[in-house]
């Protein structure tokens, strides 16, 4: 893949019929609930190789086994997968809540970086760069069905294995995460540090 920095970030367009998608066959729509099991569960959690993942808010959600009443945090989960290879890549735009950041304080394995840019309000995760997730849903309790069914939000998404549409959205992430819109960016006001990495030593 080509460094971001030539990406032509104003032309990332791709029609679905140029990617070659058929509705029924390389998308599959994912609502509510369903989160948990076919996007975490079924999907984040079984990454072997990478995850990118992009969310405006980073809580601390507890993602519950369906085995007992333990449940770890997506921080604790994604450190782990980390140690054991996998190379994570978690971009988000708001301040960590005060549970993220007690987590953050016992720093982050190699292959986990967390960056921030304030303009990011993109959800999705993309699994050993052959799955994507694209929808509404925070990388949050609330967001990916893993509160109670009162608590939850409604939220609507797509999940695909579309090679070519994983391919552009991927191209698209690296633009925000290599740094290469930050020059021309003119709510810097609000982000003194770009792509900010946690410091909490």
């Amino acid at each position: 893949m080509p460094p971001s920095s030539r990406i032509p970030t104003d032309d990332l367009t791709l029609n679905l019929s140029d990617a070659g998608v058929s509705a029924t066959a390389d998308i599959e729509l994912i609502f509510d609930q369903q989160h948990l099991d076919r996007i975490v569960r079924e999907g984040l959690l079984r990454a072997r190789v990478s995850l990118d993942i992009a969310t405006a808010d980073l809580k601390t959600m507890l993602i519950p086994t369906g085995r007992s009443s333990r449940a770890n945090s997506t921080l604790h989960e994604l450190a782990r997968m980390a140690r054991n290879g996998i190379e994570v890549r978690l971009l988000h735009s708001g301040v960590p809540t005060g549970p993220v950041l007690h987590e953050l304080r016992d720093g982050l394995p190699r292959a986990l970086t967390i960056r921030r840019c304030p303009r990011l309000h993109a959800k999705l995760i993309v699994v050993d760069t052959q799955a994507m997730y694209l929808g509404s849903a925070n990388l949050t309790g609330a967001g990916l069905g893993a509160k109670s069914a009162n608590r939850r939000n409604f939220e609507l998404g797509m999940r695909t294995h579309s090679a070519k549409l994983i391919e552009s959205v991927q191209e698209w992430y690296n633009t925000i995460w290599e740094g290469a819109r930050c020059a021309t960016c003119r709510r810097r006001n609000i982000c003194p540090v770009p792509l900010e990495e946690p410091n909490l030593t």
